[in-house]
């Protein structure tokens, strides 16, 4: 997790005068974007990580290779453990990192550097959401990712067929409590719901891992199709403008407000108390399914695909529960 790494980036940078991020990467086994991007980080948190640009430049802590924890003022210090502190709470190495850290400062900055790891909690279940373990295959591609050998899995795709392929693990990404490995593939970058592996094992054949990959770029690209797969079929829906907000939790990103009452961000203005909105899904089945629900309260103006399957749902409710 990101925690941990920031963590080892800052002991690097005490225990040498100068590191580049291309040495940095290679030391912890990321790309150098993701090396660079996380010195950039600590230096927004506000430790006095600086670059020096030219021959024998790199980046540094401010004060010498040998500063220590000492070094860091208390509002850098209360930065870093809100920064570490909710990756923390789900890993025994990364709260062993933290009490060191901790016992490193000055006696002056102790309390508030503990509280400041325990301010926040992360909680990924929604409410009223069946509570999601973290599988225990996690751990094992976790290793395999860092030791880079290449993995055995039995997979069961979401239609239920089942294969067995060997594939090169570049990196996990845990999304609102769900895990994937993002993999190579003899057919290219795949990924996987960690959850739907029945089977795993860590080979001895080292992994082929593309040179400078950026697993959160990567990561971008996936999400990027998978919502463009997401959001195939729209809808023009007229709501209470203080609907919108119960519109967006069902439809998410996939929500637009077009007019808004009053001229609000989104859109020019409506009198009608009502707002435009576009909505979108997977197909227009799946659209008229989460408006269904809203009855009279929501007017879809468009498209006929919407309008036909909210009609054909009405008059299947009708036929089950009219009168008589």
């Amino acid at each position: 997790m990101r925690a941990d790494r920031l963590i080892q980036v800052l002991l690097h940078l005490q225990s040498r005068p100068r590191v580049t991020a291309a040495q940095l990467a290679a030391d912890l086994e990321v790309s150098v974007a993701t090396a660079r991007r996380d010195l950039e980080a600590l230096s927004a948190a506000g430790v006095p990580v600086y670059p020096q640009p030219g021959r024998g430049g790199g980046w540094s802590l401010l004060g010498g290779s040998r500063t220590d924890l000492s070094g860091l003022t208390a509002p850098e210090a209360r930065a870093l453990f809100l920064l570490a502190g909710p990756g923390a709470a789900s890993s025994d190495d990364a709260r062993a990192a933290l009490r060191k850290l901790v016992r490193a400062l000055p006696a002056t900055f102790r309390a508030e550097a503990e509280a400041a790891a325990s301010a926040v909690v992360v909680d990924r279940e929604r409410w009223s959401a069946v509570g999601r373990e973290r599988p225990a295959e996690v751990d094992v591609l976790q290793r395999a990712v860092v030791e880079r050998r290449r993995v055995r899995i039995d997979y069961t795709g979401a239609t239920g067929y089942a294969s067995r392929r060997d594939v090169d693990p570049w990196g996990l990404v845990d999304k609102d409590g769900i895990w994937y490995l993002v993999a190579g593939t003899p057919r290219g970058a795949r990924t996987f719901r960690v959850d739907r592996v029945r089977g795993l094992e860590v080979t001895a054949t080292p992994s082929d891992v593309p040179e400078g990959l950026d697993l959160a770029a990567e990561w971008e690209r996936v999400v990027g199709e998978v919502e463009e797969r997401r959001s195939s079929a729209w809808a023009t829906v007229l709501v209470r403008a203080e609907h919108v907000g119960v519109l967006r939790a069902q439809f998410g990103r996939h929500t637009h407000v077009e007019e808004a009452t009053g001229g609000g961000a989104g859109g020019s203005a409506r009198d009608d108390g009502r707002a435009r909105v576009r909505v979108a899904a997977p197909t227009p089945l799946d659209v008229a399914r989460h408006l269904a629900g809203w009855g009279a309260q929501a007017e879809v103006e468009g498209p006929p695909e919407v309008r036909a399957e909210l009609a054909r749902i009405g008059a299947e409710l009708a036929d089950r529960y009219g009168g008589g």
